[in-house]
């Protein structure tokens, strides 16, 4: 059974992006790359809900000529090279997504799970985290946590439904700054 590992970056005071939406304030040290980076090379297949997935879409077929940075040129022909599914009911389909779910969300990532391959990576966003940690189907939750208060902007745990309990499995201090901790829903 393939896992849902859900990796996502955060401020201290619990935001993903700032007030308006901004995600410049991350810091990719060689350190917090390398994790990444290692995050990556599970998987064979990326997921994102619209929100991010346009973020995605507006910067990484084009990143290095945007950014001469060591984790951008690391990143960006795995993130091109490797298939994307899109969650929405609104996006149509481009020319990066190789597939949109727009409903019977449980099913069809039951599905995705149980076919043959590698592990799937849910990078970013809280809705769509929040809805497939709802329906029980996240495996792995990694958490960075940078060391800046933004005031604002999208919570991390978007209205969670009911309390969800989450085992610690590790923690580490990346790059002297960023705390990365990976957590298992309880049980498993």
């Amino acid at each position: 059974m393939r896992k849902i590992i859900y990796w996502v970056h955060t401020s201290i005071d619990g935001f993903i992006d700032g007030p308006n939406g901004e995600f410049d304030w991350p810091t990719m040290g060689p350190e917090l790359s390398a994790y990444s980076e290692a995050l990556d090379q599970r998987v064979d297949t990326l997921l994102f809900g619209r929100r991010v997935w346009e973020m995605m879409v507006g910067f990484w077929p084009q990143a290095e000529s945007i950014s001469d940075d060591p984790h951008v040129a690391a990143f960006a022909p795995f993130w091109r090279a490797t298939p994307k599914i899109v969650f929405s009911r609104t996006h149509p389909g481009d020319e990066w997504t190789d597939r949109v779910i727009k409903d019977d969300v449980h099913a069809q990532v039951s599905e995705l799970k149980s076919e043959a391959g590698a592990d799937l990576l849910l990078t970013g966003g809280a809705d769509l985290a929040a809805s497939l940690t709802a329906l029980g189907l996240i495996d792995e939750y990694h958490i960075a946590v940078h060391p800046v208060a933004l005031g604002g902007g999208r919570k991390l745990a978007a209205h969670p439904e009911h309390r969800v309990y989450l085992r610690t499995v590790d923690s580490r201090l990346l790059d002297s700054s960023v705390v990365v901790t990976h957590y298992a829903p309880e049980g498993m």
